[in-house]
């Protein structure tokens, strides 16, 4: 099981990822181009494949050339960030909280998805009945620092009254978190709530049984750089306002992109992330400046 140092380490190397980011290339130009990455893709090639049409549009939309800009990690994205490389990233819950002690980053829209919850659940023939049952046994979830894979479930087992480090195993197993629970590996699984759904839609209704779902996740957010010029914030959010279900329907385009199928936009909203910074705690983190020196 994960020591709290460990724990700590782990979570530090949550800019070890990859993020959404758009930038700037110029001075108060009006036609100053955006580069542009995101966290979960790797690579030029698989930007344009999930962004291209995206980006194609957002182009058209604002009147800017959007450049994308590939970053290999989170840490990578954040000296990006810090360096000016980069101007807007697109990002989840649990990097956003980070990022923002860490750098002078400005929300400029969220978009929200449908069901964004975490699920525990357990096989359908488990003794299994409730998430406070998990004491001494064993939870595989996704990646650490994932917001809905990893603190997610750890924040509903601390509501069941169960510590994370110490009244049960975790065991962190990236993509083969639901195989390890379907091998018999682990007694249980925490995840995103719409792979839970697509689990029992592709086993058959009684292969799963739910323990609990978690409270709804804030949304993602679209980041701007400090000192980003105002002028291409502004135009980024007015087009997200204004022409919002084409530029979703450019997104999903993007075969990794169908989790923000029916996803609507929010403005963004600090304290809508105590949420994510109460379950940075469920796994020992309680204090950020440690990320940001």
């Amino acid at each position: 099981m994960p020591t709290r140092s460990t724990t700590r380490a782990l979570v530090a190397g949550l800019f070890a990822t990859t993020t959404f980011a758009l930038a700037a290339c110029g001075d108060d130009s009006s036609d100053q181009a955006i580069r542009f990455a995101v966290t979960d893709i790797q690579g030029l090639e698989e930007l344009q494949r999930e962004f291209g049409a995206f980006a194609e549009l957002l182009e058209e939309i604002t009147g800017r050339e959007v450049e994308f800009f590939a970053v290999g990690d989170r840490v990578a994205a954040a000296a990006a960030l810090e360096g000016d490389q980069v101007d807007l990233v697109f990002t989840g819950p649990a990097e956003y909280v980070v990022f923002h002690e860490r750098l002078d980053v400005i929300p400029v829209i969220g978009i929200s998805r449908v069901n964004y919850a975490s699920c525990i659940y357990t096989t359908g023939n488990s003794s299994l009945e409730t998430v406070a049952d998990l004491a001494g046994k064993t939870i595989s979830m996704t990646d650490v620092g994932s917001t809905s894979g990893h603190l997610g479930p750890s924040q509903i087992l601390v509501d069941a009254g169960l510590d994370p480090r110490e009244d049960l195993e975790v065991i962190t197993a990236g993509d083969a978190a639901h195989e390890a629970l379907r091998r018999g590996d682990v007694d249980a699984t925490g995840k995103r709530c719409t792979d839970y759904e697509e689990h029992l839609e592709e086993e058959g209704d009684d292969a799963y049984k739910l323990l609990a779902r978690g409270e709804d996740l804030p949304a993602d957010l679209i980041l701007a750089r400090d000192g980003l010029d105002q002028a291409v914030i502004d135009d980024v959010k007015a087009a997200f306002e204004e022409h919002w279900d084409d530029l979703l329907a450019a997104m999903l385009v993007g075969e990794d992109n169908s989790r923000y199928e029916g996803a609507t936009l929010s403005l963004p909203d600090d304290a809508d992330y105590d949420i994510v910074r109460s379950m940075y705690r469920a796994i020992g983190v309680d204090d950020f400046t440690e990320f940001v020196d």
